[in-house]
């Protein structure tokens, strides 16, 4: 029987896992369903990821498996197989077609973007020829509550978008939080996802975004600097946690 879960609350790790599953299915099909191995270094490659990790076997393992329980994803060998495999159930479970799950993916695997980092680093996943199609897409995730705008950063000229399958920016911040010790959970007040979240339409151009609660995108791009080396540290906090 399947878990009940608001895709609201994926972990880092099953964020990373879920969008490492959609992006190889596309760009490796030969090696497709993954590894526990190959789903471990796809988690931890150092192109096409933001922020870099450094997920050990068991992390990548539990939260592959947690993603079974959701129904995000399954094995895809038996017992007698000589390697565990997984493959995603995106589409099943979250009700998206190819081009929503390869903005999707890029999201999951490089947290907030915008329409022209899109545009380009999902072209591998689906074939997507103008920042109208990518607009397109983004609206139709933001009507089901899987992204949402973002404020634009001082001298950007472009707005962001994040997904919401787990709220990056809010996890980021909640690691933060248990790395330097102050106790804040700054995820409070952020939307839940899923397709029953379809108030939270992506806003068009000229709305403007709400608010990231508690000043986070502040926060955030003070503590960008640090995140390379947090990476490890969360890790084995998240490690710690899960046993």
């Amino acid at each position: 029987m399947l878990a009940a879960v608001h895709f609201s609350e994926l972990t880092g790790p099953e964020q990373r896992v879920l969008g490492c599953l959609i992006e190889k299915r596309w760009t490796t099909p030969d090696q497709y369903p993954l590894s526990l191995n190959a789903l471990r270094l796809a988690c931890n490659q150092s192109t096409n990821r933001d922020p870099v990790t450094s997920y050990d076997e068991g992390t990548v393992r539990e939260a592959a498996q947690r993603l079974s329980h959701y129904g995000l994803a399954r094995l895809a060998s038996g017992h007698s197989s000589r390697a565990i495999k997984y493959r995603h159930l995106a589409e099943e479970a979250l009700g998206l077609g190819r081009e929503q799950l390869a903005i999707l993916a890029v999201l999951l695997l490089r947290e907030a973007q915008t329409p022209g980092e899109l545009k380009s680093r999902s072209e591998r996943l689906a074939p997507l020829g103008s920042l109208a199609d990518v607009e397109r897409v983004l609206a139709e995730l933001g009507e089901r509550g899987y992204v949402r705008r973002l404020d634009r950063r001082p001298g950007q000229k472009e707005d962001r978008f994040e997904h919401l399958l787990g709220a990056t920016a809010a996890i980021t911040d909640r690691d933060y939080s248990t790395a330097f010790g102050d106790g804040v959970d700054r995820t409070a007040g952020l939307p839940a996802a899923g397709p029953a979240a379809e108030s939270n339409p992506v806003p068009g151009p000229a709305a403007e975004s709400n608010p990231v609660p508690g000043g986070l995108e502040a926060r955030v791009a003070a503590l960008e600097s640090k995140l390379a080396r947090l990476q490890a540290e969360l890790a084995q906090l998240r490690t710690r946690d899960v046993a």
